[in-house]
């Protein structure tokens, strides 16, 4: 926040003290300290609320809410770990279909809460869940 505040860079500033403030929020309902799991938690949620937002910008046509927040989720992503890829995400899907012997989209909770633990904010959930879906219905 400081090296934003001295460059003079508002976006990045407004940024931060946005995702600051989502931490101490979820900081003071919890009542207290949030683990690093917690606050990736909390970050992945403020990066998802930007990309929702963008897809509904795009279809109104709003470029200059557009750019801002292309710029917003830049951010973001510089303190989240790197997303794992398409290829990294069926591996894992794979190995915890086998690890939970799932044979059926009956299973795929059981999947699900395998995965949510090694893949949360590493993946979107989405995203893990189409591969999911994939994977039990070959």
């Amino acid at each position: 926040m400081i090296t934003a505040m001295k460059a003079k860079d508002k976006e990045r500033l407004s940024t931060i003290r946005m995702l600051k403030s989502a931490l101490q929020t979820e900081q003071i309902n919890k009542g207290d300290e949030l683990t690093e799991e917690e606050e990736l938690t909390v970050l992945a949620r403020e990066k998802k609320q930007r990309v929702e937002s963008l897809s509904e910008f795009k279809s109104a046509g709003r470029k200059d809410l557009i750019d801002k927040l292309d710029k917003e989720i830049s951010i973001v992503d510089h303190y989240l770990p790197e997303q794992l890829s398409e290829d990294e995400i069926r591996k894992i899907v794979q190995d915890a279909i086998a690890q939970t012997q799932a044979s059926s989209m009956k299973d795929m909770g059981k999947v699900m809460g395998a995965l949510m633990p090694k893949t949360k904010g590493k993946a979107d959930g989405a995203l893990v869940s189409s591969i999911v879906k994939e994977e039990l219905n070959k």
